[in-house]
C-alpha cells in the first residue's frame, strides 16, 4: 500500500474551503447559521490541534499517570456535558452520570485490556486513550439521551405514576416501563450503527485506519471491536443513569416529586 498521505498547512486549508462554502450556502439560504459554523469550525480546529499537541507529548512520555490524567480529564468534561443535557435541577445527578461513565467505562477498558489486546505495558496510550475516547463520546450521548427522555417521560407522567402509587404499586413498579423505554432510547444510536456497518456506513475508526495504511481485514475486525464495547458500555451507563434518577423522583415516603429541565 501507499504511504500515508500527510495533510500540510496548504492542503488544511484547502479543507477548510469546505466550511467557508457551507457559510456561504446558510447565508444565500438565510438559515443563519453563519455565526454557529464559524464557531463550531473555529472550535474544531483549536480543540483538535490541542488534542494532538497534547497525546503527542503524552504517547512520548508513556507514563501511566499521565494517561490516566487524560482518562480523568476526559471523563470529567464527558459527565458535565451529560448532566447538563438531562437537567441540572435533580440533586446529586452529577455524581450518578459520572458513577455511571466511570464504571461503565472502566469495566470495558479492563476486559478490552486484559482479555483482549493485551498491550505492553498495560496503560500503552496508543490503545488506552482513543478506545476511552470512543468509550466515553458514546456512553456521554447515551446517558443524555436516556436520561433526557426519562425524565420528560416522568414529568409528563404526574397523574399516571400516581394512580399507580395510590393502588398500591412501588416506585420502582410505576416506572417500570418508562426506565425500559428511556434505556431502548439511549441504545437506539448504537444498534442503528451496528445494523448498517460495513453496508451503509464506514465509521470514523474504520476509515481513520484505512486512510493510515492498515490493511482493511484488520481495521475491519478493530472495528467490529470497537462496536462490541460500545454496546456493552451504552447499556451499563443507561441502566445505571435511569436507575439514579428514578430513586431520586421519590422521597423516602415513596411520593413523586417533580423537576423542570
Amino acid at each position: 500500500m501507499n504511504g500515508l498521505i500527510e495533510l500540510d498547512l496548504v492542503r488544511i486549508g484547502l479543507a477548510l474551503g469546505l466550511m467557508v462554502l457551507a457559510i456561504a450556502l446558510s447565508a444565500w439560504q438565510k438559515l443563519g447559521l453563519e455565526k454557529s459554523l464559524a464557531i463550531a469550525t473555529g472550535r474544531t480546529v483549536l480543540q483538535l490541534l490541542v488534542v494532538g499537541y497534547v497525546l503527542e507529548i503524552i504517547f512520548a512520555i508513556n507514563n501511566p499517570w499521565a494517561v490516566l490524567g487524560i482518562l480523568m480529564a476526559m471523563l470529567t468534561i464527558a459527565t458535565i456535558v451529560a448532566r447538563n443535557r438531562i437537567s441540572k435541577k435533580i440533586p446529586n445527578l452529577l455524581p450518578i452520570v459520572g458513577g455511571s461513565v466511570l464504571l461503565s467505562t472502566a469495566f470495558t477498558l479492563a476486559y478490552v485490556t486484559l482479555l483482549v489486546l493485551q498491550p505492553s505495558p498495560w496503560y500503552e496510550p496508543r490503545y488506552l486513550i482513543p478506545l476511552a475516547g470512543i468509550l466515553l463520546g458514546n456512553t456521554m450521548n447515551a446517558a443524555a439521551i436516556a436520561g433526557d427522555r426519562f425524565v420528560s417521560t416522568l414529568n409528563a407522567s404526574q397523574l399516571d405514576l400516581e394512580t399507580h402509587l395510590s393502588l398500591g404499586a412501588t416506585p420502582q413498579q410505576a416506572t417500570e416501563l418508562y426506565r425500559k423505554d428511556a434505556i431502548k432510547t439511549g441504545l437506539i444510536p448504537t444498534l442503528n450503527t451496528m445494523t448498517v456497518v460495513g453496508i451503509v456506513t464506514l465509521p470514523g475508526a474504520f476509515t481513520g485506519q484505512v486512510l493510515g495504511g492498515i490493511n482493511p481485514l484488520n481495521a475491519a475486525l478493530y472495528q467490529m471491536l470497537i462496536m462490541f464495547i460500545l454496546a456493552i458500555a451504552t447499556l451499563i451507563t443507561t441502566i445505571l443513569v435511569i436507575q439514579g434518577i428514578d430513586r431520586q423522583f421519590f422521597n423516602a415516603n415513596a411520593q413523586l416529586r417533580e423537576f423542570s429541565r
